[in-house]
């Protein structure tokens, strides 16, 4: 599995809450439609500092179980942390890099979020979810098929340069920014029924709630792209100052990263009627 692009420490684990406040809703949204039940088994793949794996948590009760999977130690502690604040008992983090993990079987619900898009082999990860799920466990995944999209109104060179910085950096590494249009088939090749497909995307301004969440990753992506030497730090500051710019402008809007949002079953059966 390739590096974090922004790393773990405080400052990210602070932007990822900022980033799952914006997406919980959804996410909720679809393991719902999932078939997400208390007393489940539900795993979250590449979990990072556990904000989801506590939403689960909460979902499936103490008669289930949420095991939380990441190479971060870094991260795990933190969701650690987070779930004894909580009095949350039935989450097990494990420390795994991706690329070499075996997945605990008997799950009934496995969930992830942009992790399809830093392994090295995202359809062997895909084949390793499908066997540890049970037969009519539900696989439910959100990852980007057209990252490109991403751009202000009207139009921000600096944003532009950005975000084709942040795609070079990703498949220099070894990921996949576009890997969402994948998944549906390669899902179906191995045994998925695949239930939903449906493409997120937002259209902001900067008074909107979720601008903060885009905005961040600016912010803290250019620092990172800085540190690894794709910008000067001359030229990130020109950057940062120009979408600061375009923020204050009356008008501005921002179209984000798409992302597609693939439900799909093993063998083809429902968790729920109300899947």
């Amino acid at each position: 599995m390739t590096d974090y692009v922004l790393g773990t420490g405080d400052e990210e684990i602070a932007r990822l809450g900022v980033q799952h406040r914006v997406w919980r809703a959804r996410a909720i949204d679809a393991w719902r439609r999932a078939g997400i039940a208390a007393g489940q088994t539900v795993v979250d793949v590449g979990c990072g500092p556990g904000y989801a794996s506590l939403d689960l948590a909460e979902l499936v009760g103490s008669s289930g179980r949420v095991i939380a999977i990441d190479r971060s130690q870094r991260f795990l502690a933190a969701l650690d942390a987070a779930a004894k604040n909580r009095g949350l008992t039935h989450i097990t983090t494990i420390e795994a890099d991706l690329d070499a993990v075996t997945l605990p079987d008997g799950a009934d619900l496995i969930w992830c979020r942009w992790v399809a898009a830093f392994v090295s082999d995202p359809k062997l990860l895909l084949a390793k979810i499908h066997g540890a799920l049970k037969p009519g466990g539900a696989f439910v995944s959100h990852e980007y098929f057209d990252y490109g999209q991403w751009r202000l109104a009207p139009d921000t060179s600096e944003l532009d340069e950005f975000v084709r910085a942040v795609i070079a950096t990703w498949r220099d590494s070894g990921g996949e920014p576009n890997v969402g249009v994948e998944i549906p088939q390669w899902c179906a090749g191995l045994g998925f029924a695949v239930r939903e497909t449906r493409p997120i995307m937002d259209v902001l301004s900067p008074r909107d709630a979720a601008w903060q969440w885009p905005r961040a990753f600016v912010e803290s992506g250019l620092h990172r792209l800085t540190e690894l030497g794709h910008f000067t730090p001359a030229r990130a500051d020109e950057i940062w100052r120009a979408f600061l710019a375009r923020e204050a402008a009356p008008g501005t809007l921002m179209v984000t990263p798409a992302v597609l949002e693939t439900v799909a079953v093993k063998d083809g059966h429902l968790l729920s009627a109300g899947c």
